[in-house]
Protein backbone atom coordinates (compact mmCIF):
# COMPACT_ATOMS: atom_id res chain seq x y z
CA UNK A 1 0.00 0.00 0.00
CA UNK A 2 1.01 3.45 -0.75
CA UNK A 3 2.03 5.54 2.28
CA UNK A 4 2.72 9.42 2.83
CA UNK A 5 4.43 10.78 5.58
CA UNK A 6 3.79 14.28 6.49
CA UNK A 7 5.73 17.03 8.62
CA UNK A 8 4.09 20.61 10.09
CA UNK A 9 5.89 23.40 10.95
CA UNK A 10 4.08 26.64 12.41
CA UNK A 11 0.51 27.88 13.13
CA UNK A 12 -3.06 26.18 13.57
CA UNK A 13 -3.62 27.10 9.78
CA UNK A 14 -0.70 24.39 8.71
CA UNK A 15 -2.06 21.68 10.91
CA UNK A 16 -5.48 22.70 9.17
CA UNK A 17 -3.77 22.40 5.70
CA UNK A 18 -1.67 19.09 6.66
CA UNK A 19 -4.84 17.05 7.65
CA UNK A 20 -5.86 18.60 4.13
CA UNK A 21 -3.53 16.79 2.32
CA UNK A 22 -3.47 13.67 4.66
CA UNK A 23 -7.52 13.59 4.02
CA UNK A 24 -6.81 14.01 0.22
CA UNK A 25 -3.93 11.24 0.68
CA UNK A 26 -6.06 8.90 2.46
CA UNK A 27 -8.93 9.10 -0.20
CA UNK A 28 -6.25 8.31 -3.05
CA UNK A 29 -5.75 5.18 -0.75
CA UNK A 30 -2.58 6.25 1.10
CA UNK A 31 -1.59 4.85 4.82
CA UNK A 32 -0.03 8.08 7.04
CA UNK A 33 2.82 6.71 8.64
CA UNK A 34 4.48 7.52 11.26
CA UNK A 35 8.10 7.38 9.86
CA UNK A 36 10.17 9.09 6.76
CA UNK A 37 11.68 6.01 6.14
CA UNK A 38 8.36 3.97 5.75
CA UNK A 39 7.19 6.29 3.09
CA UNK A 40 6.38 6.69 -0.83
CA UNK A 41 5.73 10.36 -0.53
CA UNK A 42 7.16 12.93 2.47
CA UNK A 43 5.48 16.11 2.54
CA UNK A 44 7.03 18.99 4.57
CA UNK A 45 4.67 21.75 5.22
CA UNK A 46 6.69 24.54 5.73
CA UNK A 47 6.77 28.19 7.90
CA UNK A 48 8.39 31.17 7.14
CA UNK A 49 7.02 33.20 10.14
CA UNK A 50 10.18 33.96 11.98
CA UNK A 51 13.98 33.29 10.70
CA UNK A 52 13.99 30.32 13.17
CA UNK A 53 11.58 28.30 11.45
CA UNK A 54 12.98 29.37 8.18
CA UNK A 55 16.39 27.19 9.24
CA UNK A 56 14.60 24.76 10.79
CA UNK A 57 12.59 23.79 7.49
CA UNK A 58 15.75 24.20 5.26
CA UNK A 59 17.82 21.95 7.98
CA UNK A 60 14.72 19.34 7.78
CA UNK A 61 14.76 19.27 4.13
CA UNK A 62 18.98 18.15 3.55
CA UNK A 63 17.97 15.60 6.20
CA UNK A 64 16.12 13.97 3.78
CA UNK A 65 18.58 14.06 1.12
CA UNK A 66 20.41 10.57 2.06
CA UNK A 67 17.07 8.78 1.64
CA UNK A 68 16.44 10.61 -1.39
CA UNK A 69 19.55 9.36 -2.47
CA UNK A 70 18.96 6.03 -1.52
CA UNK A 71 15.60 5.53 -3.21
CA UNK A 72 15.29 7.96 -5.84
CA UNK A 73 11.68 6.76 -6.26
CA UNK A 74 10.70 8.81 -3.54
CA UNK A 75 8.90 11.75 -3.67
CA UNK A 76 9.96 14.76 -1.52
CA UNK A 77 7.39 17.50 -1.03
CA UNK A 78 7.82 21.02 0.52
CA UNK A 79 4.54 22.96 0.79
CA UNK A 80 3.22 25.65 3.38
CA UNK A 81 4.91 29.30 3.33
CA UNK A 82 8.30 28.36 3.09
CA UNK A 83 7.38 26.99 -0.76
CA UNK A 84 5.47 30.11 -1.55
CA UNK A 85 8.24 32.24 -0.05
CA UNK A 86 10.93 30.50 -1.60
CA UNK A 87 9.63 28.87 -4.87
CA UNK A 88 12.23 29.42 -7.19
CA UNK A 89 15.28 29.88 -4.87
CA UNK A 90 14.39 26.34 -3.26
CA UNK A 91 15.00 23.89 -5.61
CA UNK A 92 18.48 25.31 -6.46
CA UNK A 93 19.28 25.25 -2.84
CA UNK A 94 17.80 22.10 -2.19
CA UNK A 95 17.74 19.50 -6.05
CA UNK A 96 16.34 16.68 -4.10
CA UNK A 97 13.05 18.30 -3.88
CA UNK A 98 10.95 16.86 -5.95
CA UNK A 99 8.17 19.16 -5.87
CA UNK A 100 7.38 22.92 -4.32
CA UNK A 101 3.85 23.63 -3.62
CA UNK A 102 2.37 27.12 -2.17
CA UNK A 103 -0.25 28.31 0.30
CA UNK A 104 -2.68 28.33 -2.62
CA UNK A 105 -2.23 24.99 -4.59
CA UNK A 106 -2.85 22.39 -1.75
CA UNK A 107 -5.51 20.90 -4.18
CA UNK A 108 -2.64 20.57 -7.22
CA UNK A 109 -0.66 18.71 -4.34
CA UNK A 110 -3.86 16.10 -3.80
CA UNK A 111 -4.17 15.58 -7.68
CA UNK A 112 -0.35 14.60 -7.63
CA UNK A 113 -0.58 12.46 -4.50
CA UNK A 114 -3.16 10.93 -6.46
CA UNK A 115 -1.16 10.61 -10.07
CA UNK A 116 1.84 9.60 -7.74
CA UNK A 117 -0.35 6.55 -6.84
CA UNK A 118 0.54 4.13 -9.65
CA UNK A 119 3.92 4.80 -9.37
CA UNK A 120 3.95 2.78 -6.08
CA UNK A 121 1.57 0.25 -6.54
CA UNK A 122 4.61 -2.51 -7.72
CA UNK A 123 7.32 -0.60 -5.70
CA UNK A 124 9.69 -2.29 -2.99
CA UNK A 125 11.89 0.03 -0.63
CA UNK A 126 15.78 -0.87 -1.04
CA UNK A 127 17.65 -2.20 1.36
CA UNK A 128 20.10 0.37 1.37
CA UNK A 129 17.01 2.54 2.04
CA UNK A 130 16.19 0.98 4.90
CA UNK A 131 19.53 1.28 6.86
CA UNK A 132 18.87 5.30 6.77
CA UNK A 133 17.02 6.93 9.76
CA UNK A 134 16.49 10.83 9.87
CA UNK A 135 16.50 11.80 13.22
CA UNK A 136 14.27 14.66 14.27
CA UNK A 137 11.38 15.86 13.37
CA UNK A 138 7.86 14.13 14.52
CA UNK A 139 4.93 12.83 12.05
CA UNK A 140 1.55 14.57 12.12
CA UNK A 141 -1.52 13.55 10.75
CA UNK A 142 -1.30 9.89 12.10
CA UNK A 143 -4.33 8.25 12.73
CA UNK A 144 -4.75 7.37 16.08
CA UNK A 145 -8.00 6.60 18.62
CA UNK A 146 -8.33 10.65 19.27
CA UNK A 147 -7.43 11.94 16.10
CA UNK A 148 -11.29 12.64 15.26
CA UNK A 149 -12.14 13.97 18.93
CA UNK A 150 -10.82 18.11 18.15
CA UNK A 151 -10.98 19.27 14.12
CA UNK A 152 -9.79 21.76 12.47
CA UNK A 153 -11.95 23.84 10.10
CA UNK A 154 -10.56 26.49 7.74
CA UNK A 155 -12.87 29.78 7.69
CA UNK A 156 -10.06 31.76 5.30
CA UNK A 157 -6.86 31.83 3.80
CA UNK A 158 -4.54 34.77 3.41
CA UNK A 159 -4.62 38.52 5.04
CA UNK A 160 -5.07 42.07 3.57
CA UNK A 161 -3.74 44.25 6.31
CA UNK A 162 0.29 44.32 5.91
CA UNK A 163 1.41 44.57 9.15
CA UNK A 164 5.35 46.16 8.35
CA UNK A 165 7.06 43.19 10.48
CA UNK A 166 4.55 39.93 8.70
CA UNK A 167 4.86 37.77 5.85
CA UNK A 168 1.77 36.54 5.84
CA UNK A 169 0.38 38.37 2.98
CA UNK A 170 3.03 38.07 0.50
CA UNK A 171 3.19 34.18 1.05
CA UNK A 172 -0.63 33.70 1.30
CA UNK A 173 -2.28 36.19 -0.32
CA UNK A 174 -4.61 38.52 0.41
CA UNK A 175 -8.24 37.89 2.13
CA UNK A 176 -9.91 34.49 0.93
CA UNK A 177 -13.02 34.00 2.48
CA UNK A 178 -14.50 30.99 1.68
CA UNK A 179 -18.42 30.31 1.54
CA UNK A 180 -20.18 29.87 4.52
CA UNK A 181 -21.89 26.64 3.46
CA UNK A 182 -18.77 24.82 2.80
CA UNK A 183 -17.57 25.79 6.29
CA UNK A 184 -20.48 24.74 7.90
CA UNK A 185 -20.35 21.60 5.81
CA UNK A 186 -16.93 20.79 6.73
CA UNK A 187 -18.25 21.47 10.43
CA UNK A 188 -20.47 18.75 10.27
CA UNK A 189 -18.81 16.32 8.60
CA UNK A 190 -16.16 16.55 11.69
CA UNK A 191 -18.44 16.47 13.96
CA UNK A 192 -20.11 13.53 12.21
CA UNK A 193 -16.50 11.68 12.50
CA UNK A 194 -16.52 12.24 16.37
CA UNK A 195 -15.34 15.86 16.81
CA UNK A 196 -16.61 17.25 20.08
CA UNK A 197 -14.47 20.36 19.53
CA UNK A 198 -14.07 22.54 16.54
CA UNK A 199 -11.49 25.02 16.02
CA UNK A 200 -12.23 27.69 13.01
CA UNK A 201 -8.81 28.96 11.84
CA UNK A 202 -8.31 31.88 9.58
CA UNK A 203 -4.73 34.00 9.64
CA UNK A 204 -7.17 36.70 10.37
CA UNK A 205 -10.19 34.93 11.30
CA UNK A 206 -12.55 37.20 12.93
CA UNK A 207 -12.85 39.47 9.65
CA UNK A 208 -14.20 36.83 7.87
CA UNK A 209 -17.29 37.58 5.22
CA UNK A 210 -19.29 35.00 3.68
CA UNK A 211 -18.69 35.77 -0.28
CA UNK A 212 -22.32 35.44 -1.02
CA UNK A 213 -23.23 37.99 1.70
CA UNK A 214 -24.74 35.69 4.10
CA UNK A 215 -23.07 37.08 6.89
CA UNK A 216 -20.25 37.51 8.69
CA UNK A 217 -17.69 36.07 11.31
CA UNK A 218 -20.60 36.22 14.62
CA UNK A 219 -23.09 34.63 12.37
CA UNK A 220 -20.67 32.00 11.11
CA UNK A 221 -20.15 31.06 14.96
CA UNK A 222 -23.85 30.97 15.24
CA UNK A 223 -25.25 28.65 12.40
CA UNK A 224 -22.00 26.41 13.70
CA UNK A 225 -23.35 26.45 16.93
CA UNK A 226 -26.50 24.89 15.63
CA UNK A 227 -24.94 21.81 14.21
CA UNK A 228 -26.42 19.25 16.06
CA UNK A 229 -23.51 17.58 17.86
CA UNK A 230 -21.04 20.01 18.11
CA UNK A 231 -20.15 20.40 21.98
CA UNK A 232 -17.79 22.82 21.74
CA UNK A 233 -16.32 25.68 19.60
CA UNK A 234 -13.15 27.81 19.41
CA UNK A 235 -11.11 29.69 17.08
CA UNK A 236 -7.76 31.51 16.40
CA UNK A 237 -6.69 33.70 15.24
CA UNK A 238 -8.35 37.46 15.53
CA UNK A 239 -6.96 40.81 15.10
CA UNK A 240 -8.61 43.22 17.54
CA UNK A 241 -9.66 46.02 15.10
CA UNK A 242 -12.49 43.38 14.37
CA UNK A 243 -14.14 42.75 17.16
CA UNK A 244 -16.60 45.18 17.36
CA UNK A 245 -19.02 45.34 20.92
CA UNK A 246 -21.67 43.52 18.76
CA UNK A 247 -19.67 40.82 17.56
CA UNK A 248 -18.48 40.03 21.00
CA UNK A 249 -21.95 40.24 22.45
CA UNK A 250 -23.29 37.79 19.53
CA UNK A 251 -20.42 35.42 20.71
CA UNK A 252 -21.28 35.28 23.92
CA UNK A 253 -24.72 34.10 23.62
CA UNK A 254 -23.24 31.03 21.86
CA UNK A 255 -23.25 28.46 24.88
CA UNK A 256 -20.55 25.88 23.01
CA UNK A 257 -18.34 29.04 22.74
CA UNK A 258 -14.83 27.76 24.81
CA UNK A 259 -14.15 30.46 27.98
CA UNK A 260 -10.51 31.24 25.66
CA UNK A 261 -10.07 34.53 23.49
CA UNK A 262 -6.61 35.21 21.80
CA UNK A 263 -6.16 39.09 21.28
CA UNK A 264 -2.65 39.66 19.79
CA UNK A 265 -1.27 42.81 21.37
CA UNK A 266 2.32 42.67 19.77
CA UNK A 267 3.37 45.73 21.58
CA UNK A 268 1.62 48.08 23.95
CA UNK A 269 3.38 51.38 22.85
CA UNK A 270 1.46 53.52 20.30
CA UNK A 271 4.88 54.20 18.29
CA UNK A 272 5.58 50.94 18.17
CA UNK A 273 2.09 50.08 17.16
CA UNK A 274 1.92 52.62 14.50
CA UNK A 275 5.48 51.34 12.95
CA UNK A 276 3.85 47.96 12.85
CA UNK A 277 0.89 48.99 10.69
CA UNK A 278 -1.21 47.21 13.55
CA UNK A 279 -4.36 49.76 12.83
CA UNK A 280 -5.36 50.33 16.32
CA UNK A 281 -3.68 52.33 19.14
CA UNK A 282 -3.24 51.25 22.86
CA UNK A 283 -6.29 52.65 24.00
CA UNK A 284 -8.47 51.12 21.40
CA UNK A 285 -6.87 47.20 22.40
CA UNK A 286 -7.83 47.96 25.82
CA UNK A 287 -10.99 48.81 24.98
CA UNK A 288 -11.14 45.57 23.14
CA UNK A 289 -10.23 43.85 26.60
CA UNK A 290 -13.15 46.00 28.73
CA UNK A 291 -15.38 44.91 26.10
CA UNK A 292 -13.92 41.32 26.27
CA UNK A 293 -14.17 41.55 30.42
CA UNK A 294 -17.63 42.94 29.92
CA UNK A 295 -19.23 39.67 28.09
CA UNK A 296 -16.69 36.95 28.86
CA UNK A 297 -16.27 37.68 32.46
CA UNK A 298 -14.89 34.30 33.01
CA UNK A 299 -12.72 34.08 30.17
CA UNK A 300 -8.72 33.77 29.63
CA UNK A 301 -7.48 36.07 27.13
CA UNK A 302 -4.31 35.15 25.82
CA UNK A 303 -1.68 37.26 23.24
CA UNK A 304 1.41 37.57 20.93
CA UNK A 305 3.86 40.12 21.52
CA UNK A 306 6.82 41.14 19.83
CA UNK A 307 9.95 42.39 21.39
CA UNK A 308 12.79 44.21 19.43
CA UNK A 309 10.74 45.33 16.78
CA UNK A 310 13.26 48.25 14.66
CA UNK A 311 13.35 51.57 16.31
CA UNK A 312 11.93 50.00 19.73
CA UNK A 313 13.35 52.04 22.75
CA UNK A 314 13.21 51.44 26.10
CA UNK A 315 10.27 53.41 27.07
CA UNK A 316 8.21 51.57 24.11
CA UNK A 317 9.41 48.63 25.60
CA UNK A 318 8.58 49.36 29.16
CA UNK A 319 5.12 50.38 27.68
CA UNK A 320 4.84 46.57 26.83
CA UNK A 321 6.46 45.27 30.28
CA UNK A 322 4.19 47.32 32.55
CA UNK A 323 1.03 46.11 30.85
CA UNK A 324 2.17 42.31 30.78
CA UNK A 325 2.37 42.82 34.22
CA UNK A 326 -1.06 43.77 35.41
CA UNK A 327 -1.83 40.22 34.86
CA UNK A 328 -4.47 41.06 31.96
CA UNK A 329 -3.21 38.10 30.23
CA UNK A 330 -3.49 34.43 31.11
CA UNK A 331 -0.64 33.54 29.08
CA UNK A 332 1.44 35.05 26.09
CA UNK A 333 3.74 34.04 22.95
CA UNK A 334 6.16 35.77 23.38
CA UNK A 335 8.94 36.09 20.32
CA UNK A 336 12.08 38.51 19.62
CA UNK A 337 11.37 40.18 16.36
CA UNK A 338 12.79 38.18 13.68
CA UNK A 339 13.29 39.96 9.62
CA UNK A 340 11.74 38.68 6.85
CA UNK A 341 12.60 39.02 3.35
CA UNK A 342 10.19 41.38 1.43
CA UNK A 343 8.68 43.08 4.59
CA UNK A 344 9.49 46.89 5.40
CA UNK A 345 10.78 46.08 8.77
CA UNK A 346 13.33 44.39 7.67
CA UNK A 347 14.89 47.37 5.64
CA UNK A 348 14.68 49.61 8.78
CA UNK A 349 17.48 50.07 11.57
CA UNK A 350 17.20 46.89 13.98
CA UNK A 351 17.47 47.00 17.65
CA UNK A 352 21.00 45.39 18.87
CA UNK A 353 20.11 41.77 19.59
CA UNK A 354 21.65 41.94 22.94
CA UNK A 355 19.57 43.89 23.79
CA UNK A 356 16.59 42.75 22.69
CA UNK A 357 17.77 39.23 24.36
CA UNK A 358 17.65 41.07 27.39
CA UNK A 359 14.20 42.75 27.14
CA UNK A 360 12.48 39.40 26.07
CA UNK A 361 13.97 37.63 29.69
CA UNK A 362 12.49 40.69 31.33
CA UNK A 363 9.38 40.21 29.34
CA UNK A 364 9.12 36.49 30.12
CA UNK A 365 9.51 36.54 33.53
CA UNK A 366 6.94 39.02 34.11
CA UNK A 367 4.44 37.00 31.92
CA UNK A 368 5.43 33.72 33.92
CA UNK A 369 4.72 35.10 36.61
CA UNK A 370 1.27 36.18 35.71
CA UNK A 371 0.93 32.71 33.69
CA UNK A 372 1.76 30.41 37.11
CA UNK A 373 -0.47 32.42 39.19
CA UNK A 374 -3.45 31.55 36.49
CA UNK A 375 -2.51 28.09 36.65
CA UNK A 376 -2.24 28.00 40.47
CA UNK A 377 -5.47 29.33 41.04
CA UNK A 378 -6.87 25.56 39.77
CA UNK A 379 -5.15 23.84 42.30
CA UNK A 380 -7.58 22.19 44.29
CA UNK A 381 -10.32 22.46 41.91
CA UNK A 382 -11.86 19.64 39.29
CA UNK A 383 -11.79 20.59 35.77
CA UNK A 384 -13.37 19.31 32.67
CA UNK A 385 -10.60 19.03 29.57
CA UNK A 386 -10.53 17.12 26.54
CA UNK A 387 -8.28 14.56 25.88
CA UNK A 388 -5.38 14.96 23.26
CA UNK A 389 -3.46 11.48 24.10
CA UNK A 390 -0.98 9.49 26.17
CA UNK A 391 2.08 12.45 26.45
CA UNK A 392 4.72 12.42 24.27
CA UNK A 393 6.89 13.99 27.03
CA UNK A 394 6.08 10.47 29.54
CA UNK A 395 3.78 7.86 28.24
CA UNK A 396 2.47 6.69 31.45
CA UNK A 397 0.43 9.82 31.22
CA UNK A 398 -2.28 11.54 29.79
CA UNK A 399 -2.49 14.92 28.07
CA UNK A 400 -5.92 17.27 27.82
CA UNK A 401 -6.36 20.45 27.44
CA UNK A 402 -8.97 22.64 29.61
CA UNK A 403 -11.28 25.14 27.68
CA UNK A 404 -9.50 27.44 28.63
CA UNK A 405 -6.68 26.15 26.51
CA UNK A 406 -4.51 25.31 29.75
CA UNK A 407 -2.20 22.09 29.00
CA UNK A 408 -3.56 19.33 32.18
CA UNK A 409 -0.90 16.35 32.71
CA UNK A 410 -2.30 12.95 34.39
CA UNK A 411 -1.33 9.34 35.10
CA UNK A 412 -3.05 6.80 33.25
CA UNK A 413 -6.12 5.66 34.60
CA UNK A 414 -6.37 2.29 35.85
CA UNK A 415 -9.36 1.07 33.33
CA UNK A 416 -6.96 3.29 30.07
CA UNK A 417 -8.31 1.72 27.03
CA UNK A 418 -7.69 3.99 23.89
CA UNK A 419 -10.90 2.78 21.99
CA UNK A 420 -13.13 3.59 25.72
CA UNK A 421 -11.24 6.47 26.00
CA UNK A 422 -11.83 7.76 22.58
CA UNK A 423 -15.33 7.38 22.72
CA UNK A 424 -15.31 9.09 26.21
CA UNK A 425 -12.91 12.19 25.68
CA UNK A 426 -14.07 14.57 28.42
CA UNK A 427 -11.92 14.09 31.63
CA UNK A 428 -12.72 15.92 34.83
CA UNK A 429 -9.01 15.81 36.77
CA UNK A 430 -8.14 16.99 40.06
CA UNK A 431 -5.22 19.79 39.64
CA UNK A 432 -3.03 19.03 42.52
CA UNK A 433 -0.01 20.55 40.91
CA UNK A 434 0.73 23.57 38.45
CA UNK A 435 3.93 24.82 36.63
CA UNK A 436 4.34 28.07 33.99
CA UNK A 437 3.32 25.07 30.77
CA UNK A 438 0.17 23.93 32.42
CA UNK A 439 -0.83 22.00 35.66
CA UNK A 440 -0.99 18.20 36.87
CA UNK A 441 -3.64 16.13 38.66
CA UNK A 442 -5.31 12.53 38.57
CA UNK A 443 -8.47 11.73 36.41
CA UNK A 444 -12.24 11.68 38.51
CA UNK A 445 -14.16 10.90 35.92
CA UNK A 446 -14.99 10.48 32.07
CA UNK A 447 -17.50 11.54 29.73
CA UNK A 448 -18.85 10.87 26.43
CA UNK A 449 -20.87 14.01 26.38
CA UNK A 450 -19.56 17.65 27.52
CA UNK A 451 -23.16 17.63 29.27
CA UNK A 452 -22.69 14.47 30.53
CA UNK A 453 -21.89 13.95 34.57
CA UNK A 454 -19.26 11.30 33.95
CA UNK A 455 -18.37 7.73 35.06
CA UNK A 456 -16.44 8.06 38.40
CA UNK A 457 -13.01 6.40 38.21
CA UNK A 458 -12.21 3.74 40.76
CA UNK A 459 -9.08 5.06 42.34
CA UNK A 460 -5.89 2.98 42.85
CA UNK A 461 -5.43 1.55 46.38
CA UNK A 462 -2.23 3.13 48.16
CA UNK A 463 0.58 0.80 48.88
CA UNK A 464 1.21 1.82 52.67
CA UNK A 465 4.50 0.12 52.77
CA UNK A 466 5.71 2.36 50.01
CA UNK A 467 4.02 5.22 50.50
Amino acid sequence: MASIYIETFGCQMNEADSQYIADRAAAAGYVVVERAEDANVVVLNTCTVRDNAERRAYGRIGSFKPLKHADPALKLVVTGCLAEQDRDRMQRLAPHVDAVFGTAELAQLGDAILRWREEFAESAFSEERALIVPLGGAADCVTDAFSSVRGYVTVQRGCSYYCTFCIVPHVRGRFDHRPMVEVLNETRARVAQGAREIMLVGQTVNAYRDPAGEGDFGELCKQAARIPGLERLAFISPHPKDFTKEMLRELSEIPQLNPRLHLPMQSASDPILRRMNRKYTRAQFMERVEWIREYFPQAAITTDVIVGFPGETEQDFRATLDYIATGVFANAYMFIYSKRRGTPAAHWEQVDPAVASERFSRLADAQNTVTRSYHDRKIGTEVRALIQGISKKDRSKLAAKTLDNVTVIAPLPPDFDERLYAREPWLDIRVDGARVWGCSGSIVRRAERFANGGVTLEQPLINLLTA
